[in-house]
C-alpha cells in the first residue's frame, strides 16, 4: 500500500519574478502531485502539495533549488494530514 502525505511549504529568497509558480506547477504535475502555489505579499512563495509520499518529497526537494533564475534561501516545511481535497495542481492568488 502506498502512503499519501501533505506538505505545506513557504519558500524564501529570490522566488518571485523568476517563474517559480509556473515551474512548481510543471514539476508537481510531472510527479502527479496535487495542491496549489501562490506568491505572498511578503515576497515568499507558498505551496501545498498532496500525493504519494515519495512524489511529494521529490517536489519539496525541487523547491529547495527552484527554477534556474531563482535563489532560494530558506524552505519552511510543515507536514500535515492528507485530505485528498485537490483534484489537480493550481496557481492561486492570495
Amino acid at each position: 500500500m502506498t502512503e499519501k502525505t501533505r506538505s505545506h511549504v513557504i519558500v524564501s529568497g529570490k522566488v518571485q519574478g523568476v517563474c517559480f509558480r509556473m515551474e512548481t506547477k510543471r514539476v508537481a504535475e510531472s510527479y502527479n502531485v496535487s495542491g496549489w502555489v501562490r506568491n505572498n505579499r511578503n515576497g515568499t512563495v507558498e505551496a501545498v502539495f498532496e500525493g504519494e509520499k515519495k512524489d511529494v518529497t521529490s517536489v519539496v526537494e525541487w523547491c529547495k533549488k527552484g527554477p534556474s533564475h531563482s535563489n532560494v534561501s530558506r524552505v519552511d516545511i510543515a507536514e500535515e494530514n492528507y485530505t485528498g481535497e485537490f483534484r489537480r495542481f493550481d496557481i492561486t492568488f492570495g
